[in-house]
């Protein structure tokens, strides 16, 4: 295996210089291009860890996912792998399952990898996370979560919300039901739910909690909440808006068991635009939070970081659309 004292033998020069070459440190025109000539012929590859012992980087990102199953993680990995390759970044990839406690340990086990930086796909803002987050020395971007003093891209989650309920009210809904998840997921639990009580609020309209049920980002637990719904209400919503589209094709199983028509019996909406929502009958109406442009903004932010230590966090709400599909007769 050739060494850069070979190759700097070869080339006449110090070993220094070839190692200012392979770090586009200065040397003249003429000895770089005998340098880099002598590397060709000798098909010379740098050994990266010697590489990253000189630079203090790996080139190495660190991606922290509640779930690594997720038509929204696939999409949005996709999009901030393919940004950060093309400056030469890799990723790896820690699963926290939805498991709080495992969010803190896969963010010590990246660090312990020496990685450039870290992308966290919050679903928590507790305590300890973002005690550890302040301890850490290497930039982080926090993905859906207000995480303090931390650059963050986020969904409009609270706008999109109350711009789905204001639409099915100009459709002549008055009562409408929602299937949350918990608020300790303060951007879907919280924010998605409160966007729905506001808009109900601002309309004058009734909010009885019967109409309300909280699940968990399944299909089983959509199809118990949307059950839990129908058995508890006098009367029934005219229209159910769910949290993220998974809990919504688990509420629309129940009710075509139950010979309910969608949507002249019931309206119903998710949020997250999965691609089996288009293919369900009818098609579900849904928000797209674009998750690609997330991934790419996540990107381009921690490679700011990366080259500019000590910028300020900069907040970047990311743009949605309603998709309008079958699951609700528009006027």
């Amino acid at each position: 295996m050739t060494t850069i004292k070979e190759i700097a033998k070869l080339a006449n020069v110090s070993s220094s210089t070839v190692s200012r070459v392979l770090n586009d440190g200065y040397v003249s025109d003429e000895v770089r291009r005998r340098v880099l000539k002598i590397i060709e012929e000798t098909g010379y590859v740098p050994s990266e860890h010697a590489k990253s012992l000189r630079t203090k980087r790996t080139n190495v990102i660190g991606v922290v996912l509640p779930r690594l199953n997720t038509e929204a993680s696939i999409r949005t990995v996709n999009a901030l792998n393919d940004e950060l390759a093309k400056e030469g970044y890799q990723i790896i990839l820690a699963n926290t399952n939805l498991k709080q406690e495992k969010e803190i340990e896969n963010i010590n086990l990246l660090k312990s990898r020496q990685v450039d930086g870290m992308i966290l796909f919050a679903t928590n803002r507790n305590r300890r996370l973002t005690d550890e987050i302040r301890q850490l020395n290497i930039p982080l971007i926090a993905i859906g979560q207000e995480i303090p003093d931390v650059s963050i891209v986020v969904n409009d989650d609270y706008g999109a919300a109350r711009e789905m309920t204001d639409r099915l009210i100009a459709q002549g809904h008055e009562r409408i039901g929602f299937i949350g998840v918990t608020e300790e997921d303060h951007a879907v639990g919280y924010l998605r739910k409160q966007g729905y009580l506001d808009s109900l609020k601002a309309h004058r309209l009734e909010i009885k909690e019967e109409w309300t049920a909280e699940a968990h980002f399944d299909f089983d637990s959509g199809y118990q909440a949307m059950k839990s719904i129908r058995e508890q209400s006098v009367h029934l919503p005219t229209a159910v808006f769910a949290a993220t589209d998974t809990i919504a094709v688990g509420a629309m199983q129940y009710l075509k068991e139950q010979h309910f028509s969608i949507p002249e019996d019931i309206a119903l909406v998710g949020t997250g635009n999965s691609n089996i929502g288009q293919y369900l009958d009818p098609a579900l109406t849904t928000i797209d939070f674009q998750n690609a442009d997330t991934g790419r903004e996540a990107a381009r932010l921690l490679l700011h970081h990366i080259q500019h230590p000590g910028s300020k966090p900069v907040r970047k709400v990311m743009r949605y659309r309603l998709i309008e599909r079958d699951s609700v007769l528009w006027l």
